[in-house]
Order: structure tokens, then sequence, then C-alpha cells
């Protein structure tokens, strides 16, 4: 049964992948695959084992309680993104930002991205760039190359803050690394895979003395500054939120959301509903929240199984070695979702042995956090720039992947130099 149930895991990741080739959206897809692959553990346990569902139903309830928490961050991110994008308030930066040359602007981008991510973290960053490349850039081809470059920037700045990315904040939480610790290992190796690909596309980008903006300076909206700054600054309090009270992201984002529609509705009267919030939730991506709901659920399913951490335990037996184990975990995290990585890894090695900032923690903050950029479905961030600017799989994989992955092996080239030298 269980491996019926990967079988159905490969054969919804192709048709994710090859989904213009088929016709089919891939939200259906990875709904699909994800109850496919929870009726056939129900149906192993039921039929195989003859023992009670209670307990699948149990180990869905706690991962679906995980993914509750993200899906409600990313509607509640979405929205203000939206909102924020309804009253044209993006046109605080575009009409500042006077940089029209592609490849500096690439630079500017990518390098915001960077450092956003590590305050934000990269969900929500890539969320607010690629809004903003809405603004600045017309061409669609252009724009799928600045969106991918912000993907591996957003990764890249995360892994470097133990708030920057829910992988780094488990391995935080859980007692494997220090704050302070992992800014100082991981920003220079960090930097480097983000600058790797980002040199690159500068190189090959067609030259042009400036771009094709999309929306020319705009008259302001009523509210437009207002609604810019206390949405950005609804979405930078998210991190000092959680480390005031302890409560999830979710919450600060609905707080942020709840006070931005409270603001909204005083605001503007019934001439300007279409201002307000309801009508934002209305243009929210759907689509792209339940697919990231699909793919989370059907990789929950198969760390149920205890595939994932087979797989763990195999690279173990045959490699040995921790840095090429960090190393293709990170390469792995491209294909499945990092965060069950992440724990099947923390529940493979005894934190007694391998206390707090070992090698192989920092190592693995790294490489699931940036190993997600190789593909586009490798990443939230990926996921979510892939709905939002309509990224194909085979596109981003034939122009992105390739940079992705040398730009991914020179931070770790980076880590184990730094780390030989300084310990």
């Amino acid at each position: 049964m269980i491996n019926l149930m990967m079988m159905v895991f490969v054969l919804g990741y192709a048709a994710i992948a090859f989904e213009h080739k088929i016709g089919v959206n891939k939200t259906s897809a990875a709904l699909l695959t994800a109850v496919g692959c929870w009726v056939l553990l129900a149906a192993q346990q039921a039929f195989v084992l003859n023992g009670s569902v209670s307990g699948i139903v149990e180990r869905l309830g706690h991962h679906m309680e995980g993914t509750a928490q993200i899906v409600f961050f990313l509607v509640g991110a979405m929205t203000i993104v939206q909102l924020m994008e309804t009253h044209g308030a993006f046109a605080v930066v575009t009409n500042a930002l006077k940089v029209r040359n592609k490849q500096v602007l690439l630079w500017v981008v990518s390098l915001i991205t960077f450092f956003l991510s590590a305050v934000l973290d990269n969900l929500t960053t890539a969320i607010v760039m690629v809004s903003l490349l809405h603004r600045l850039i017309d061409d669609k081809e252009e724009r799928m190359v600045f969106g991918s470059m912000i993907i591996i920037a957003a990764n890249a700045g995360g892994a470097w803050s133990p708030i920057g990315d829910v992988t780094t904040t488990m391995l935080w939480i859980g007692g494997r690394i220090s704050s302070l610790r992992i800014m100082e290992t991981l920003f220079i190796p960090s930097l480097i895979s983000m600058v790797v690909p980002l040199a690159w596309f500068a190189a090959v980008m067609k030259k042009g003395p400036e771009i094709a903006v999309a929306r020319p300076a705009e008259t302001a909206t009523p509210g437009m500054k207002r609604v810019f700054f206390l949405g950005l600054g609804a979405l930078i309090f998210v991190p000092v939120f959680k480390g005031l009270t302890g409560l999830p992201p979710f919450v600060g984002i609905l707080l942020g959301l709840g006070l931005l529609w409270l603001v909204t509705d005083m605001t503007h009267g019934e001439e300007r509903e279409h201002l307000k919030v309801p009508q934002a939730l209305h243009k929210i991506d759907m689509s792209s929240i339940l697919f990231f709901l699909g793919i989370l659920l059907a990789v929950a399913a198969l760390e149920t199984a205890g595939v994932l951490k087979s797989l763990a335990g195999w690279m173990d037996m045959y490699f040995g070695n921790k840095d090429i184990i960090a190393t293709a975990l990170g390469i792995l995290s491209a294909i499945v979702d990092n965060v069950p990585l992440t724990a099947a890894t923390m529940g493979m090695y005894d934190v007694v042995k391998y206390p707090m900032d070992s090698k192989i923690w920092e190592l693995l903050a790294f490489s699931v956090g940036t190993g997600g950029s190789i593909l586009i479905i490798g990443s939230a961030a990926g996921v979510v720039v892939m709905g939002m600017e309509r990224i194909n799989f085979l596109w981003y994989l034939k122009k992105i992947s390739l940079p992705a992955l040398i730009g991914y092996l020179a931070g770790i080239g980076a880590y184990l130099l730094i780390y030989r030298l300084v310990g």
C-alpha cells in the first residue's frame, strides 16, 4: 500500500510538472494527490493492519493544524498585499525607484528581497516583491526572470535568519541553532548562493537601455500612503508579535489584517467600496492557496507513512558523511517540502549527540532553506510566485534550475570553508 501511495504521489507530481502539456490545472492534481495519499494510508490501517483509522485521523489533524496556520497566514498576507495594490500603494515605491536599466534593477530587486526576507520571512517577502514587479515590468518573459530571482533571493535571505524561513525557525525553537550564531555563519554562504545566479542572469539578460515600465507614476488614491505604511508595518510586525507573545505568525497577520480592515472601513464611505477589504478578498488567488494546501498535505502523508524518515535513514547508512547528507537533503528539498525533511532529520539525530550550533544543524538550515530554489515547487516562496506569475514548471527547470543549483553548491562550499577556518 505504501508503494501504491508513493506511485500516486509521483503521478501527481508529474501532473503538476506537466500542467500545460496535459491541460490539467496543478491545483486539482495537488488536491487529488493529497486526498489519494491519505485514503491509501487509512485503507492500509483498516484493511492491511486490521486496526482503527483513528490514529491516521489524529495524524491528519496534527498536520492540518500546522498546514492551516500557514494557509491562514498566506490568506492574510495576500489580502494585505492586495489591499495595498488596490490603493495603488506600491506607487510610493515605484514612483521613487528611478532605475530603468534592467541589469541594475535586477540587482536592486534581488538585494532588497534578500534582506527583507530575513526580517519578514521568505513567503511574505515573495508576495510583496512580486506585487511590486507588476508595477515595474510589463514584459512577461522578463518578469518571469525577475520573479524567479525573487524566489532564489527570498530563500537565501530566509536561510541566515532564525525568523526568515520556517525551517530555521523550527531549528531555532527546537534548540538546534542560536540566533546570533546562525546569522554569523550563514550570512556569507546565503549571499553567495544568491549572487552566483544573480550574476548569471544579469550577464545573459538581453541588453537594453531601459525596461518597459508597466505603469507610469500615479496620482494618489485616497488613503494610499496610510495603507502602504500600515500594510508594510503589519507585515514587518509579524515576527515582532511572535517574539513578544509567543503566538504563531498567522495570529500576527490576522491582527494586521483586522487593523487595516478597521482603518479602511473608517476611511472610505459607500462610494469607495472597491477600496475595502471584502473586495480585496475577492481578488486574492485562491487557486494558489489551495495548491499550497494540497502540496503540504500530500507531503505530510509521506511523512506519516515513514517514507521521509526511512529515506533519511538510508542516506545516513550509505553516505555516512553528514556534509554529503545535508547537501543531498537540500537538493531533495527541491522535490518535497523542506518542513517534513527538517522534522525527520531533527528526529534522526539526537540533540544530546549533536548539541546546539553543531555543524549538521547549521548546514541543514542552509541546505533545506536554499536548496528549494532549484525547482519552483521546492519552497513556499516558489509555489506562491508560480501561482502569482503563472510560471511554468518546465520553463523554470530549463532556465533557472541550473544557475540556482550552481549557486546552492557554491554556498555549501563557502560554508564548509568558513567552518574550517573559524570552526
